[in-house]
């Protein structure tokens, strides 16, 4: 909250001084103000953190792109698609702290609000479907499979979309566990002379 308070600050300031320097004919000076003016209100739109969680995030460094989003504390009061990727950054990164059930809701909440690219929205899938998977709801996990794997045009996450679906074809479905827990496991029948 300071800092949108310091934000607008400097925003008021900034128009202040481009008037002021273009009412003295200072014309090069109150261009360069209308340049730091552009900047500054740049950063109405869009928050650094998120933007220096993101870009740790490419780079593949997940512990700074953690501390960065930890520091963001208000959320909410960002325009909705940053509140979107605040909302998605935190469930892909914490998913370990924050549980199955924490982290389901953030991205269901984030895949609501709308995330811009067709590739964010695919890892929120996927990250979903991982989740649905990992607390035997395979339906749900395979339809999220899917739908990851038509959102991703480029396709970069063809091989982790493949690698999801391999292992749950590879895992026993809930009611094929039951029915191995009814029957004993699997019992060898005797062979036919």
């Amino acid at each position: 909250m300071i800092a949108f308070i310091i934000r607008c600050i400097l925003a008021a300031a900034s128009i202040y001084f481009t008037v002021v320097l273009f009412a003295q004919g200072s014309w090069g000076w109150a261009i360069m103000t209308i340049l730091a003016t552009i900047i500054i209100g740049f950063t109405f739109f869009r928050n650094e953190r998120m933007i220096m969680a993101l870009n740790q995030m490419r780079l593949g460094n997940t512990e700074k792109a953690k501390k960065h989003i930890a520091k963001i504390t208000h959320p909410q009061l960002f325009p909705k698609k940053q509140h979107a990727y605040v909302l998605f950054l935190k469930a892909v990164l914490n998913t370990q702290e924050l549980g199955f059930t924490k982290s389901e809701q953030l991205l269901r909440k984030a895949i609501s609000m709308g995330l811009r690219t067709g590739q964010d929205n695919a890892v929120a899938r996927m990250h979903l479907a991982g989740i649905c998977a990992q607390t035997n709801r395979r339906k749900e996990a395979v339809s999220l499979l899917a739908e990851a794997k038509k959102l991703d045009t480029s396709g970069m996450m063809k091989e982790q979309i493949a690698g999801m679906q391999k292992q749950m074809k590879a895992t026993p479905s809930k009611n094929q566990q039951r029915m191995a827990q009814m029957m004993g496991g699997r019992q060898k029948t005797p062979r036919k002379r």
